[in-house]
């Protein structure tokens, strides 16, 4: 996986991407202007033993492309670094910089596009021109990975494509996205279970369209499938 990292940080495939990412990371949020931006394509984050894989969207510019680690340094990381505090997968409520002590208990962080895109929007192409990166990752975990919660319709069909391609059975027709949504996929004599999350963003959780017990619930089902254990009371 280290090697799989080095690799992945040097990537320069996408020329909007890397014109984005490079140019959010010298112009800076005033913020954050005494800080300096990670700017390059941001790695997983997590154990390589990982039982439970959690797959976002795209790193936020001035979150992951700031601190160069998975949904730290922005509110969407926010609300998911608590959710997995409240449920006992994380040892401590917030996550602002790479170093700031966090870790993760059985779970990864990934996303299927590894650069900052404009509006937090990647192209297919894009995403298309990224999926290796995604494929080497699960690879690499498939040993102890059993359950895969994906944020967001983006995330959902990433993660049925993925796996897919990696030999995995998918339902055909392929399952629909909705919070809460669940699907199994086959390979041998393997299973993984999929999870559906309305993704972590702004405008889901001012909303209220998506809450942390909404959150909680999902990460606490694909923790127990998983065999993780779990708070029984969150945030206790």
């Amino acid at each position: 996986m280290a090697a799989l990292d080095d690799e992945l940080v040097e990537c320069r495939a996408c020329p909007r991407l890397v014109e984005w990412r490079e140019q959010v990371a010298r112009e800076k949020r005033a913020a954050f202007v005494d800080q300096t931006y990670w700017g390059r394509p941001v790695p997983g984050f997590g154990p390589v033993d990982a039982r439970v894989m959690i797959l976002g969207l795209a790193p936020a510019a001035h979150g992951a492309n700031r601190t160069g680690r998975m949904f730290t340094g922005d509110q969407s990381g926010d609300v998911l670094f608590r959710a997995l505090y409240d449920v006992g997968l994380a040892n401590q409520p917030t996550a602002v910089s790479a170093d700031d002590g966090m870790e993760l208990f059985g779970v990864r962080m990934t996303a299927p596009v590894r650069c900052a895109p404009p509006q937090n929007k990647p192209t297919v192409t894009e995403r298309d021109r990224c999926a290796h990166w995604l494929d080497a990752e699960v690879d690499l975990l498939l040993p102890t990975l059993r359950s895969v919660v994906v944020l967001g319709a983006f995330g959902w069909q990433s993660a049925l494509r993925a796996f897919g391609e990696l030999g995995w059975i998918v339902e055909r027709p392929k399952p629909k996205f909705a919070h809460g949504a669940r699907t199994t996929i086959h390979r041998g004599d393997r299973e993984l279970e999929i999870f559906g999350s309305y993704h972590v963003s702004q405008h889901n959780t001012f909303t209220g369209r998506l809450t942390p017990e909404m959150l909680i619930d999902v990460l606490s089902a694909a923790a127990r499938h998983a065999g993780l254990t779990t708070r029984t009371r969150p945030g206790r």
